[in-house]
């Protein structure tokens, strides 16, 4: 409590049990005691005496005295920090941190000592060890002290930040599994600018403040957990982080990043959904310009387009661009744009092999996936406008031709082995759902059970794909869609993937009241948990078994329930007043 006084000549609970211990008139001792020590104000002593006829402790008036000093010296400290020439005044702080520090582990001065230290750019290195090396004084110190020792302490900082990153990806995770299904609110709906007032966002831009240093740790610590992972949501965080310094002008960082202006193009696109033409000639014109020997800024920039939002607005809008492609006559091959989308989504799904490799040059483009399987999806939907027209054509004796059902060979050999292929493929089956096209998805669900990395199971697109079938709720009445959605696709991936099995009961969660009766029961049956299963699974299903439990008691209840043709008791009309 009084830690450093006696380093500064000021008397403290020490000496004066020294003194009481010594003496042989306590009281006179004690007298003197206050009279050395206490405040030297003459006209106070005189006054002092009243407060004793009110009862007051002299303890409380010293501290309440002490408090109102302490104030008055914080406001100037501040004063002192923002005034005259940064030389001076980086001297008078300086000064006065030489004389306070000895008390800094006295509780009532300390934030005085800690307000001298924030205000410094740059506390002594003798100061900042002693205060690392006491946990309680590192804990009670500014954000702007602890950016000082954390520069010259990776480790240290690497502590501060790793829990943080652990958080933002178990959000992300959380996000995909969240109980609410819908095509209107999914992982995807945030605007970039919501998404960065996240907590872990927010904190680590305050970590960071404007110091490149910090700044290069944490894109360090990001590169090293997505090559160790390949978990994609520490791409989404690279991107957010500068955005959110970009938000804040923090220009020290944003000019210094060869990804600044790459990215803050790519925000605007990711907020609209959609990247057009201006803004595309943009991103081009940031890639044309990577200059030779600087080759290694691709390995930041597929980072940023490895972030699954980028993936969704570079997928969505190359599905847009080949709609516009069957309505202008035109082959896939023949439009810039859409080659300028494909090579993005190229650069941002070779991300992980890049920085491992370390050899920072551009994927080359498979030249199949631009004139056979691109023309084969676009086939696909001249299939579906040729069958819709049919069946409006008066029918002949034969009847209207059935919906095609055979897929090309190459299309779920595309979906296997080239990873741009598939992740379009993905998106063009969440297209037909979102169209309600229950014909275009029967026909391309088989083609889904083997997929390129197995993208086709991966959380994100199970995530849009189960909000997606919501449209399609009315067609789990009928026993052909449900087998070809729940025992072709989804149960034999189950017993592999738990991921899969949440999915399914997430969808069920919702949908179980659709199902055809027969078939929710086999389906109950089918994703009882198994002892190794997870604990998420094992909640997920409790929920679904009650919610069938509960629809088995209702129709009971129903029919224990009063007929509605009972004759309701007459009420007597109010007499008028």
């Amino acid at each position: 409590m009084f830690a450093g006084l006696q380093e500064l000549g000021v008397a403290n609970g020490e000496d004066l049990k020294e003194t009481l211990t010594n003496c042989t008139e306590p009281l006179k001792a004690i007298e003197q005691f206050q009279t050395e020590n206490g405040i030297l104000l003459p006209s106070l002593q005189s006054a002092l005496p009243f407060l004793d006829l009110h009862g007051t402790p002299r303890l409380e008036f010293h501290q309440s005295v002490f408090d109102e000093l302490r104030e008055k010296l914080l406001e100037r400290v501040s004063a002192i920090a923002s005034e005259g020439k940064a030389e001076e005044r980086y001297k008078k702080l300086e000064d006065l941190l030489e004389k306070s520090f000895p008390l800094v582990k006295m509780p009532s001065v300390q934030p005085v000592v800690m307000c001298v230290m924030k205000h410094l750019p740059k506390v002594p290195e003798k100061k900042l060890k002693l205060v690392m090396a006491d946990k309680d004084l590192y804990k009670a110190c500014a954000v702007e002290v602890k950016r000082q020792i954390w520069q010259d302490n990776q480790a240290l900082f690497g502590d501060e930040v790793s829990p943080l990153l652990k958080q933002y990806i178990l959000e992300k995770e959380n996000a995909l599994f969240s109980s609410d299904l819908s095509v209107l609110h999914n992982f995807f709906s945030p605007s970039p600018k919501m998404r960065r007032q996240g907590e872990v966002v927010q904190k680590l831009t305050q970590m960071i403040g404007k110091n490149v240093k910090l700044y290069d740790m944490v894109l360090q610590f990001l590169r090293t957990l997505f090559l160790r992972t390949r978990n994609i949501h520490y791409c989404t965080l690279r991107a957010e982080l500068l955005m959110s310094l970009h938000d804040l002008d923090i220009s020290e960082i944003c000019t210094v990043d060869p990804c600044h202006k790459f990215t803050w193009c790519l925000d605007a696109c990711i907020r609209e959904k959609f990247v057009d033409n201006k803004r595309a000639r943009e991103l081009q014109g940031f890639l044309d310009g990577v200059k030779k020997g600087q080759e290694q800024v691709l390995g930041d920039l597929s980072m940023i387009l490895c972030d699954p939002f980028a993936i969704n607005t570079l997928a969505l809008s190359t599905i847009r661009h080949l709609q516009e492609l069957i309505g202008q006559d035109l082959l896939p091959r023949e439009s810039p744009d859409l080659l300028l989308l494909l090579r993005m989504l190229s650069l941002g799904q070779g991300a992980w092999d890049m920085i491992d490799s370390q050899i920072f040059k551009e994927p080359k483009m498979e030249v199949d996936l631009i004139t056979k399987f691109l023309p084969t999806l676009m086939s696909f939907v001249v299939d579906d406008y040729t069958f819709t027209v049919d069946q409006k054509l008066p029918s002949e004796d034969k009847g209207p031709p059935p919906y095609p059902s055979a897929n090309p060979e190459m299309f779920p050999k595309s979906l296997q082995e080239h990873r741009i292929a598939c992740e379009i493929g993905l998106y063009y089956v969440l297209h037909f759902t979102k169209q309600r096209n229950k014909n275009a998805l029967l026909r391309l669900l088989p083609s889904l059970a083997e997929t390129f990395n197995d993208l086709g199971f991966s959380d994100i697109f199970l995530h849009l794909l189960a909000g997606n079938l919501t449209l399609l709720a009315d067609e789990f009445a009928q026993e052909e869609f449900c087998t070809s959605l729940f025992d072709n696709f989804f149960l034999p991936a189950c017993s592999r993937k738990e991921n899969v099995h949440r999915h399914v009961l997430r969808l069920l969660l919702h949908l179980h009241h659709k199902v055809v009766p027969a078939k929710l029961e086999t389906l109950q049956k089918s994703l009882e948990p198994t002892k190794q299963s997870g604990e998420a699974v094992k909640e997920l299903y409790s929920q679904l078994s009650e919610k069938l439990e509960l629809r088995k008691l209702s129709p009971a209840q129903a029919g224990d329930a009063p007929s509605m043709d009972l004759p309701l008791p007459t009420v007597p009309t109010p007499a008028p007043h």
